[in-house]
């Protein structure tokens, strides 16, 4: 089984069609496996091309006759893309081996005439491999980083040249990863004791006595404690955002759009496995993911609700806490969502609709001197705080809770949770508690 040729189907079908990549990954890399391939290098190449595409193409169109490569069939751009990709980043293949591999895969895929174009192209790159980008700061840092040069430019619009150029940088590096200790299972001493004896190093967060972070994903994940339940994969950034609901022992909480989970098993474990978080999502196989991780987990306390959140009901103001964790465009996830890049500056005025009524529908399910917060997982602040604003003006009987009385202020800015990627390494995430008045 050629892992080339795996990766091409899903780099090709993504650029061309704008599909998302982990399912078709998924399902790719057990066969891999099973077939004796590396599915990490599988992974990293496939990821690494969607994520850098912009550059590469950049890159490319230098080594080729600008109007003949301007007219070139994705097809063709994904096997030059995989090509200068593995040149670039993969230390671990010889540069030889890499324009050989993407010779061979147009040779198999095309004919001889498309192969000697990609040998041409990738052997012209490694005779002269400088660089040059345009002095102008949106369209420098949109081929540099990969983003779409319409994407720098709203950045742009928000955040000094530095900023943006620094965040960029955060979204193309590898993340570490970052996990949840279950505390219905063990304690954050107990599990950083246990997995030092394994070998395993993970550093405790500055900003979650719940949380820790850690480079040996692997050997982390084929760990028993993960299929145990005694932790979850989980950003803490999102962790923090649970915090900020703040669930106490017995209380009945909602939670809006709560699929695939992370959240809410937080809540549940927060809760002790007293109460009862309702969790309502439209989508069943992200719902299916929720009950095996409240499963795994050993969370009794959490009901599904597999319907629309604005069509859950009856509407009666009957929870302690309500959490909508609103779709949203994605902005603070780029470094672990490689295709989201592509797609998150399309449809915010659409999005913007849908949080709007959002918040305007889960107000009414919280009780008087109830909770309400907002999140989402995106720095636009036309999805964040001008959102609150419109949501306070428009609802009288709900006030602001300063963030930072329940938050460490290293990660709030203003009365708002605000968690920036290349400040507080971890996902850009933002949320808002409002209270209602009796």
């Amino acid at each position: 089984m050629n892992f080339r040729q795996e990766a091409y189907s899903i780099i090709y079908k993504v650029l061309k069609d704008k599909d998302y990549s982990d399912v078709l990954l998924h399902q790719k890399a057990k066969k891999l496996k099973a077939a004796g391939e590396d599915p990490a290098l599988f992974y990293t190449l496939v990821k690494g091309v969607i994520k850098m595409a912009l550059k590469l193409d950049y890159i490319l169109q230098q080594h080729t006759d600008a109007k003949k490569y301007a007219s070139t069939d994705i097809k063709i751009k994904s096997i030059l893309y995989i090509g200068l990709y593995q040149i670039l980043y993969l230390d671990s293949i010889p540069e030889h081996a890499a324009v050989n591999e993407s010779v061979e895969l147009a040779k198999t895929l095309f004919n001889p005439q498309i192969a000697d174009f990609v040998n041409a192209v990738l052997r012209s790159y490694l005779r002269n491999p400088e660089v040059i980008y345009p002095e102008e700061p949106e369209l420098r840092i949109a081929y540099e980083y990969s983003f779409p040069p319409e994407l720098v430019s709203q950045w742009l619009r928000l955040w000094d040249a530095e900023a943006t150029e620094y965040m960029a940088m955060f979204f193309n590096e590898n993340p570490e990863l970052h996990i949840r200790v279950n505390s219905t299972a063990t304690s954050p001493a107990k599990l950083q004791a246990y997995f030092a004896k394994r070998g395993i190093v993970i550093t405790p967060s500055e900003a979650s006595k719940m949380m820790f972070h850690t480079s040996q994903v692997a050997e982390l994940l084929d760990d028993v404690a993960f299929s145990e339940g005694y932790f979850s994969v989980q950003d803490t950034s999102a962790a923090l955002v649970v915090e900020l609901l703040d669930p106490q022992k017995d209380e009945s909480i909602l939670d809006l759009f709560a699929a695939p989970g992370g959240k809410c098993t937080y809540i549940a474990e927060k809760l002790d496995n007293t109460g009862e978080v309702i969790a309502v999502d439209k989508i069943p196989n992200k719902m299916k993911l929720l009950k095996q991780a409240a499963d795994r987990l050993q969370l009794s306390n959490i009901k599904l609700v597999v319907t629309d959140a604005f069509k859950y009901g009856p509407i009666a103001p009957a929870f302690q806490r309500v959490l909508v964790d609103a779709p949203c465009s994605g902005w603070g996830v780029f470094s672990r969502k490689a295709d989201l890049r592509w797609q998150a500056h399309n449809s915010i005025p659409e999005l913007i609709k849908l949080q709007e009524k959002a918040l305007d529908y889960a107000a009414n399910f919280v009780e008087p001197e109830g909770f309400l917060v907002y999140s989402t997982c995106t720095m636009n602040p036309q999805e964040n705080e001008s959102q609150i604003e419109a949501f306070l003006a428009r609802n009288k009987r709900f006030e602001l809770v300063q963030a930072s009385l329940i938050i460490p202020q290293d990660y709030c800015s203003g009365a708002y949770l605000k968690t920036i990627p290349f400040k507080h390494h971890m996902d850009g995430a933002f949320a808002a508690k409002l209270q209602r008045r009796k």
